[in-house]
């Protein structure tokens, strides 16, 4: 699986789509959420990241047809069918009808979601950082309809119903992604 760009070539194509600084911190969690996990099942950290990193291609320009413009970018972009497949999978249900087959795949459907509802649950902590935030503090917020009241909490536990994972180990998991990049989202460091 051989990619046609680095990283920082990866990011320049995001930027080159997206201007919303919320999207692209939104990027770059599903980013690290996806290298964390292509590392916990021992897969290409480098190419399970750039799916994250690139999900969202053409969200901001038409939010409306979300997942039918990225397949374009990213072939002109030089990246493989199963790239493009994997990217697709994470709007099963909500804008394709690519089902999320292999772990990859279900791994991006299932963190999208996640990874914006964790980072929403840190901003509500007096701390404002993401490194003293845990699942039970992720689990009470989950279970109160009111809060983020727009994330699929259906679409989070059936992801992890497909990736054959307890959904606190799917938070904890992505959790201890989005702290490897908590000051890069600009959230509090804390005091010693």
């Amino acid at each position: 699986m051989a990619l046609p760009m680095d990283r920082a070539a990866a990011f320049q194509l995001l930027r080159q789509h997206t201007e919303t600084e919320s999207l692209i911190k939104h990027a770059i969690s599903v980013e690290a959420a996806m290298r964390h996990f292509a590392e916990l099942y021992g897969e290409d950290v480098e190419y399970w990241g750039m799916v994250g990193l690139l999900h969202d291609l053409d969200y901001e320009k038409y939010p409306e047809e979300h997942c039918q413009h990225t397949p374009v970018y990213l072939r002109e972009a030089g990246f493989d069918e199963g790239f493009i497949h994997a990217v697709l999978s994470h709007g099963y249900g909500l804008c394709t009808d690519v089902e999320p087959e292999k772990p990859m795949e279900k791994v991006i459907y299932t963190v999208d979601e996640l990874t914006g509802f964790i980072t929403a649950c840190a901003l509500m902590r007096p701390s404002k950082s993401l490194l003293d935030l845990e699942v039970s503090s992720v689990k009470k917020k989950f279970k109160d309809k009111k809060f983020a009241a727009k994330v699929d909490r259906d679409l989070i536990r059936g992801g992890a119903e497909r990736m054959g994972m307890d959904l606190d180990e799917v938070m904890r998991h992505c959790i201890a992604a989005l702290q490897t990049i908590n000051t890069e989202l600009g959230f509090l460091e804390l005091a010693e």
